[in-house]
């Protein structure tokens, strides 16, 4: 029994859909399945490689930007 259907259920559906679709078409929506089914895995496994190795990065300001930045933000205050 999968998901509540029994074998009985699950050959009556697939009947129908093979009359519905026709042997051709199941066959092409099934590679379109797995073509997209691996391009996701492609596309995730590209993006975890992408990720640089190390998140604790902190951006360092000198003085200098420190001083214009807490003019910026003295101007929007007023």
């Amino acid at each position: 029994m999968v998901g509540g259907f029994g074998m009985t259920e699950l050959l009556v559906i697939l009947a129908i859909v093979l009359l519905i679709f026709g042997p051709k078409r199941i066959k092409s929506i099934g590679s379109d399945l797995g073509n997209a089914i691996k391009g996701f895995r492609k596309a995730v496994s590209d993006d975890e490689q992408a990720k640089p190795a190390d998140h604790t990065a902190k951006v360092i300001n000198s003085e200098g930007d420190e001083a214009a930045n807490s003019t910026k933000s003295e101007e929007h205050k007023v």
